[in-house]
């Protein structure tokens, strides 16, 4: 890098690197706050009964299950196509704005506290996070471009800040709701979602022209570049018309199923009522679509050179086990916020409440002081830049100290408290912030394991998760309370399991995938983990007729045994995948 490049990157540093990356942090934050404040609140929400002191719609968690399930898997399809857009069309900052916008509406929406209104509000979620959750990235991707030596720690601050609006926004979304009342929940997702859009768009000038709309002569010079190299790696291999058709509808038939399972189950309006081969209609469809799918991407493998081809053989082989980690994963977003409601014994008092109290205490406040302290730094470096970006974040902060202060007075004034379901969600975000760094450093020892090992630990160590989970449920009668220091330790094991894993598979993907494949084999990763959460909203709104017909014990075995198998097998494959890799470690 020549030494103006590098003193421009460096004009606005904070902790090593340019202050346009800490408005990325702050407004990545600020959307997870929402989404997953949103997410923690909505099958308890599905679920609550009709009639109390916070009354919901009272379905039972076979429905609510039906209809998140469908809404987990939109939010990892629209990615692709919004990818698409922003790249052609929009630029990547027009995308997150639109995105944001998008976002804001719905939870707008979902604050109306209406049937029709959460609907419409779910919709737009999906659409805006289509928008966002891809361009984000891009961004960032292409503002450390030049300077590859400092992406990786740009990628660990940028993740921190992720688990960083997921933990404030499970915890103060879910207090509210609970103390409030839902649409109160739902609303703040709402406000921060709103004020972080603003932060960003006025930070623009920190940018430059990064994250502008794509120039034309630039997308052609890509191409001309592809069409001159002798790398067989990255020679065309254009769609054909029946690449483009079978695209198309397995897309269409992929989406119909989706849609097909809330609406038939709650509102009774089956698209496929018929039978064939014995196989009820939506079971057939899928299975057709899935059918084309795999003829479309075998294919498109059989076009390729060899080496490239076995590489990306490995890539669908590690996105084909990753549906079972997500599977078993996702169950936080349904079956474990309906066993923390229904199942832990969550009434603390005297000594035990005290200890609580602190605990909760310090897990607010230590992050809040380190990320506010962050902002301090940033607002030294960018005051005269971007002094409304600034004020708008302080205002933000400023309303997060409040309602934290707020939540902390109002649980210590009590003699007597329950722990708040959603509260035990923010246990993933606390461990990842707590663990990422010491998994970080094994995997720059001599103890770095091979891709299929982690993967396979990283099932079998989730699976552990469960199975203490089935122990600590056994023999357990109706009306009787499991211990919480079993869903504590779950998701202990559930974040090391997703730290052993879920790094790795991105991160193949780049590795092993040619230059032109990317974008599709990004999709296809996209797919596959959006499988695993309809999965894992299907079978876990099973939790109820499981429990019901064997046992909660039971119903935690499914999870514990499948995935295990499913990591003993990819542990074996691992010779076959390092030369199917062909040398990519």
């Amino acid at each position: 890098m020549d030494q103006n490049s590098k003193d421009q990157f460096f004009s606005n540093n904070v902790l090593g690197h340019p202050a346009g990356l800490f408005v990325l942090f702050f407004t990545e934050m600020w959307e997870r706050f929402s989404f997953y404040g949103m997410r923690v609140l909505l099958i308890l929400f599905l679920t609550a009964s009709l009639i109390g002191d916070n009354p919901g719609w009272g379905w039972n968690a076979e429905n609510a299950g039906a209809l998140y399930g469908t809404y987990a898997l939109l939010l990892y399809i629209t990615p692709i196509f919004g990818g698409i857009i922003a790249d052609r069309y929009l630029g990547y900052s027009w995308a997150v704005v639109l995105g944001s916008v998008l976002m804001t509406l719905g939870h707008l929406a979902m604050f109306m506290d209406t049937p029709l209104m959460l609907y419409i509000g779910l919709g737009l979620l999906v659409l805006g996070t289509g928008f966002f959750k891809p361009n984000m990235t891009s961004i960032l991707s292409e503002m450390y471009k030049k300077f590859p030596e400092k992406k990786d720690g740009a990628y660990t601050i940028f993740y921190m800040g992720v688990n960083a609006g997921a933990f404030f926004g499970m915890m103060l979304c879910g207090y509210l709701a609970s103390n409030l009342g839902w649409r109160w929940g739902f609303g703040l997702a709402g406000v921060f979602m709103l004020l972080g859009t603003f932060q960003f768009w006025m930070a623009k000038p920190l940018f430059g022209g990064i994250g502008d709309k794509p120039i034309e002569e630039k997308k052609q010079a890509i191409i001309e570049q592809n069409k001159l190299s002798d790398n067989p790696e990255d020679k065309p291999n254009p769609f054909t018309v029946i690449d483009y058709a079978l695209i198309v509808i397995s897309t269409l038939i992929g989406l119909l199923y989706a849609f097909n399972d809330p609406l038939s189950k709650i509102g009774h309006v089956n698209l496929f009522p018929f039978t064939i081969v014995g196989l009820d209609g939506s079971i057939f469809v899928a299975l057709v679509g899935l059918a084309l799918f795999l003829f479309l991407v075998i294919s498109r493998l059989l076009r390729y050179t060899t080496i490239v081809r076995d590489r990306m053989i490995a890539v669908i082989v590690f996105a084909f086990f990753t549906i079972f980690f997500w599977m078993s994963f996702e169950q936080g977003a349904s079956s474990l916020v309906i066993f923390a409601r229904d199942n832990v014994d969550r009434s603390i008092e005297g000594t035990s409440l005290t200890v609580f109290n602190t605990i909760n205490t310090l897990l607010t406040i230590v992050p809040l002081v380190i990320i506010s302290w962050v902002l301090i730094l940033l607002a030294k470096q960018t005051w005269k830049k971007i002094t409304s970006s600034v004020v708008i974040l302080a205002v933000t902060f400023i309303l997060v100290w409040i309602i934290a202060l707020w939540m902390l007075n109002n649980e210590f004034s009590k003699e007597a408290s329950e722990i708040d379901p959603s509260w035990f969600s923010i246990m993933n975000s606390f461990f990842i912030i707590a663990l990422a760094s010491i998994v970080s450093k094994i995997w720059d020892s001599k103890f770095n394991p091979p891709a299929a090992t982690k993967y396979g630990l990283g099932l079998i160590i989730m699976a552990i998760g469960f199975g203490l989970l089935a122990y600590g449920s056994h023999g357990v009668q109706e009306g009787v309370k499991v211990s919480s220091i079993w869903l504590v330790l779950a998701y202990l094991f559930h974040t090391l399991g997703e730290l052993f894993l879920s790094p790795v598979g991105l991160s193949y993907v780049s590795k092993l995938v040619p230059a032109r494949m990317i974008a599709f084999m990004f999709g296809m990763w996209y797919l596959a983990i959006a499988i695993g959460n309809k999965l894992a909203a299907v079978l876990g709104g099973q939790i109820e007729n499981i429990t019901k017909t064997y046992s909660l014990s039971t119903f935690f075995l499914i999870f514990t045994i499948v995935p295990i198998v499913a990591g003993l097998i990819v542990i074996a494959l691992n010779p076959v995948m390092k030369k199917l890799m062909h040398g990519i470690k």
